[in-house]
């Protein structure tokens, strides 16, 4: 065992007591609630464009990447298209390293805002960047979707548009299927599930109706899939507790 797996080997050691601290977990859960509040997400960029992302998920999201990587990241939600710039950036870094040369990443998206896609277009990297203006649960964006993955070795999937209960459950049937074995479907807010009822008046979704009801209803059905705990108890704070599933089969 060289130096770097030793230290790989006590890192686990000291996840898996992180996963076991409910006093830790504890203040994590009430640290989120708080800085949900305050709409803690909303307050970072990533390379000049907003990405509404907790900076401990992008870390994660880096290593998988890395680990992964994918000639293809499907996203659903642009928003401000920080997080396509995200994704996009990993991909130049791993083409840079001697990963896929033509890697890419397709956001998916009901409205994409004039103001959003100029500031996409002229990005440096969007070259690596494709959109579809549609609702990601669309037959026939389904299908525009499927498309592009068709023939791609590596696929890693990330669900974070509408995040009400029978949205996403619909985006988990019609794009986790579409996730490479060894890959994941992140589900992204999940977190909700967690929150004080009332925290999202203006908003259809809540507790109970949430992107973690519905991975709970597909993972069912699902054994393909399961979720990866590890990465729970290494962020202890996170926008997607139980929603970094992999696909084991």
């Amino acid at each position: 065992m060289n130096e770097y797996q030793k230290f790989k080997a006590e890192s686990a050691q000291e996840i898996a007591g992180q996963g076991q601290d409910n006093d830790l977990a504890a203040v994590g859960r009430t640290w989120f609630n708080l800085a949900n509040a305050r709409k803690y997400s909303y307050h970072f960029e990533w390379l000049g464009r907003p990405i509404i992302q907790y900076p401990q998920d992008l870390i994660a999201m880096q290593e998988l990447i890395w680990s992964i990587k994918p000639n293809l990241i499907i996203e659903t939600g642009i928003a401000h298209g920080g997080s396509l710039i995200f994704s996009a950036s990993m991909l130049e870094l791993n083409a840079a390293c001697g990963g896929p040369q033509d890697a890419e990443v397709l956001g998916v998206d009901i409205d994409i805002r004039a103001h959003n896609r100029e500031a996409i277009e002229a990005h440096p990297l969007f070259k690596r960047i494709s959109m579809i203006q549609g609702s990601s649960i669309a037959p026939e964006f389904i299908e525009k979707v499927q498309a592009k993955a068709e023939g791609k070795q590596s696929v890693l999937v990330c669900l974070d548009s509408n995040h009400t209960h029978d949205h996403v459950l619909a985006e988990l049937q019609a794009y986790a299927p579409l996730t490479s074995v060894d890959s994941y479907c992140v589900v992204s807010d999940t977190g909700i599930e967690d929150v004080p009822a009332g925290m999202f008046p203006d908003r259809p979704w809540g507790p109970g109706n949430n992107p973690k009801t519905a991975v709970r209803e597909y993972l069912k059905s699902h054994p393909e899939f399961e979720i990866d705990k590890q990465i729970d108890h290494k962020l202890l704070i996170s926008v997607a507790p139980d929603g970094y599933l992999r696909r084991v089969a």
